[in-house]
């Protein structure tokens, strides 16, 4: 089994240098290494081979392609390749324990989520879905990349890995998460246009519930993906940025094809399923009546609902038969449950990963 390990770079070149550096601290196995200079500045340079062996090329795009550079790096790669690992230019995998999963991954199986932890910040990274990847740390088969068409470029930065994990999940596949596929992100969050950021994710989220949710959920979904961009805005104090990515969605959105999902593969797309069988299992094992959902976070809508069909009622906390996450990002919903003790009561996790994960060390 091959992998090609796929690097968009723009302007950080001592940041890119560390990431190789420790990419070629790894044992040595069958991969190469892609980068791709994303318009920057100063040109970029990188050596031809790491410290362990690992080639490296290098290509350069004319303009700022934005996530789209991993497009350019999957055709630059090895045709034998069996994954793409898709990294940014400062995260990288710990170990290589995470090879024998990809090695052996059933193939309906075309993308496997790392479990991504940042360590300034001491905590994991906050994006994604049960089904939904974080795009610096997760592996995609080459061939279902490049059958799906690998990213959009209209998206530029932000919710792209939610349109590729959607046409994954419509190609048929699964998406899986694999705490053993550890990843550390040394993100900086200094200098960030809060602004352009809020803009994109209003714009780039609601294009994806109008291109794929289907009709008797489009207008909860389109709802509830503003009131979290809103809520983000108020925040970071970026209210300019989201008019103006409602503005835009409302003039761009009849651009996008509506190839709306199927029930079944909308549920798992949001999470609702993956809460489906975590919610029940933990009934199973020992009723509840009524929960609080406690550390509210990305989907907490998609529990509410879940809980409602399964007849459990909302409760203030003290009163509760039990607590609930209430978030179905994987990394906000790990480090929640790691510090369940603080509330000394049962907390019930809504995605049944995460028991299986609090057992292993990072």
């Amino acid at each position: 089994m091959r992998i090609a390990y796929i690097i968009p770079t723009r302007n950080r070149h001592e940041r890119l240098a560390a990431t190789l550096a420790l990419l070629g601290d790894l044992p040595a196995h069958d991969a190469e290494v892609v980068v791709v200079d994303n318009a920057s500045t100063e040109p970029v340079i990188t050596p031809k081979w790491l410290a362990n062996g690992l080639p490296v090329v290098r290509r350069t795009a004319l303009h700022n392609l934005g996530t789209a550079a991993r497009n350019l790096a999957a055709n630059a790669a090895d045709p034998g390749a069996d994954w793409l690992v898709m990294l940014d230019d400062d995260s990288h995998p710990l170990d290589l324990d995470w090879l024998d999963l990809l090695a052996s991954a059933p193939s309906e199986v075309l993308a496997i989520s790392a479990d991504i932890h940042l360590p300034r910040l001491r905590c994991r990274e906050a994006g994604g879905l049960p089904e939904v990847f974080v795009g610096c740390g997760v592996a995609i088969r080459r061939d279902a990349f490049v059958y799906a068409g690998g990213y959009d470029p209209a998206f530029g930065y932000y919710a792209e890995e939610y349109d590729l994990a959607a046409r994954l999940l419509l190609a048929g596949g699964r998406i899986v998460f694999a705490p053993a596929f550890r990843i550390d992100h040394h993100k900086v969050l200094d200098g960030r246009n809060m602004n352009e950021i809020v803009y994109r994710l209003v714009r780039n989220n609601g294009w994806v519930q109008e291109q794929y949710a289907p009709e008797p959920a489009r207008r909860t979904a389109l709802r509830e993906a503003r009131r979290r961009c809103r809520m983000i805005a108020e925040k970071e104090n970026a209210r300019d940025g989201y008019r103006c990515g409602v503005r835009d969605l409302r003039s761009t959105r009849v651009l996008r094809r509506r190839t709306p999902m199927p029930e079944s593969i909308w549920d798992r797309f949001i999470g609702r399923e993956a809460a489906r069988t975590a919610l029940h299992a933990q009934w199973r094992a020992c009723p509840y009546a009524s929960v609080a959902i406690v550390e509210p976070g990305k989907h907490e809508w998609v529990i509410a609902e879940v809980l409602e069909e399964m007849g459990v009622s909302l409760a203030p906390p003290e009163v509760a038969d039990a607590l609930v996450i209430g978030t179905l990002s994987p990394g906000p919903m790990l480090d929640a449950l790691e510090d369940a003790r603080k509330y000394a009561r049962r907390v019930i996790a809504p995605w049944s990963c995460a028991a299986e994960f609090v057992a292993l060390p990072h």
